[in-house]
């Protein structure tokens, strides 16, 4: 009794090796193999790069707000004070600030004094964010106390106002000039509030990787800023910074608990979150879109089998005839288009990696060939495009490729295990 060979047996795998690389006059379609295999590379490759894109500017998105901002943000609801004013102040910030900062995960507890000016230097003005600190809480932020970003010397911090990177370009200014704040909520006399007006030597000016933190934020010492502001012996609000600011809402119970019944908090998540949401809508959607293009890559390898099974058509009804089943020639075909979206994936991998890893240069070069402006950080918040490989993106690409690949592949190739060899037979 003849014994049936295993499925992708080695003469199907030479068979189909031998359709793959026939010439045209041998009646073979390799035109149309690399047509489909350039598809499949290039549709791989968009796909990857995107995604990589996507997930890279996610990331560095993220890591400059929780590197330069509070994650969680304590502050209180209004009461009113002897005088009948509405206020919002901490006045026994030192012990909260011990308080919250004993909470487990919490790493930093900040109390922060807020508020607007207007900075101006040499006619020129631009309106900032006052930040005021210790210089022991300035130091423990990472985007601001970065070394390698920064002029100046942090621990003349006490003698002046830190600045960012944007302020000091927009006013003109760099380390050692003198700028001018302007409040005007300042001295109350008889005739009114007169603006408050006081000079600061800028001792440091930071890069936070954020272009509208940069172009708007100042720190200064806490003790001067409570001057400035009036603010005496209070606070605005507690920064904390904690472990895992991704998980930042598991800290709300404990931190609430901590603060007392006045206490309100406000996260990163919540100031950020709808761009976050944003970001998240127009990922799903690209995934969306460059799958279709994966789709349409794939079809190619479609139109490719069916010509190949057409041309083929002789071959079909002699190996039918011979005795090779349905079976062995529909995987037969199947090993054809198979190969064709395995080896166009492997390609667009790999482009589409090295696309990543060397973004940089990329950039640079196209940024230099259209003359520059192509990133402009004043409306993408960030100062380079990104790209950050992620396993998982690398394997979706993968799977959406090769699945797809695999799926269109099966029409054409019952089409041919299928077809009769007495009709592809009668007119040879």
């Amino acid at each position: 009794m003849a014994r049936t060979p295993p499925p992708f047996a080695a003469f199907e795998w030479m068979i189909a090796w031998r359709y793959l690389r026939a010439k045209r006059a041998e009646g073979g379609v390799s035109v149309m193999t690399w047509i489909s295999l350039a598809g499949i590379t290039l549709a791989v490759f968009a796909l990857i790069a995107t995604l990589a894109v996507r997930s890279g500017f996610r990331t560095e998105f993220v890591d400059t707000i929780v590197g330069s901002s509070a994650h969680v943000t304590v502050y209180y609801t209004g009461e009113q004070d002897d005088l009948g004013r509405v206020t919002r102040t901490i006045s026994d910030y030192d012990a909260l600030a011990a308080k919250l900062a004993q909470v487990p995960g919490v790493t930093r507890a900040t109390p922060t004094v807020k508020g607007q000016v207007m900075t101006t230097a040499d006619g020129r003005n631009s309106g900032v964010e006052v930040f005021g600190i210790s210089e022991q809480n300035l130091e423990s932020i990472p985007r601001i106390a970065d070394p390698e970003t920064s002029q100046g010397d942090i621990a003349r911090f006490n003698d002046g106002v830190a600045i960012g990177s944007g302020v000091a370009r927009e006013l003109g200014v760099g380390i050692g000039d003198t700028i001018k704040l302007i409040s005007p909520d300042g001295v109350k006399t008889a005739f009114g509030t007169s603006p408050r007006v006081k000079s600061y030597d800028v001792v440091y000016i930071f890069t936070a990787g954020r272009y509208d933190i940069d172009r708007t934020r100042l720190y200064m010492p806490i003790a001067e800023a409570q001057l400035y502001f009036n603010r005496e012996n209070a606070v605005d609000e507690i920064e904390l910074a904690v472990k895992n600011p991704d998980q930042v809402d598991q800290y709300a119970a404990p931190l609430l608990q901590a603060a007392g019944n006045r206490a309100y908090l406000w996260t990163w998540k919540d100031a950020s979150g709808s761009f976050l949401n944003a970001l998240q809508v127009e990922d799903n959607v690209m995934f969306i879109i460059l799958s279709i293009l994966v789709l349409i890559a794939a079809m190619n390898i479609v139109s490719g089998l069916i010509m190949l099974v057409k041309n083929k058509g002789r071959d079909i009804g002699i190996l039918r005839t011979m005795g090779l089943s349905e079976g062995s020639v529909l995987r037969v075909f199947f090993i054809c288009g198979a190969f064709t979206g395995l080896i166009g994936t492997a390609l667009g991998v790999i482009f589409g990696c090295l696309f990543a890893l060397y973004i940089d240069p990329i950039f640079s070069l196209v940024n230099y060939i259209s003359g520059g402006g192509v990133w402009d950080p004043s409306v993408r918040g960030i100062y380079q495009l990104p790209a950050e490989l992620k396993f998982g993106d690398v394997m979706s690409a993968v799977s959406l490729s090769l699945g797809l690949s695999f799926v269109v592949t099966i029409f054409p190739a019952r089409r041919a295990a299928r077809m009769n060899p007495v009709e592809a037979l009668r007119y040879e």
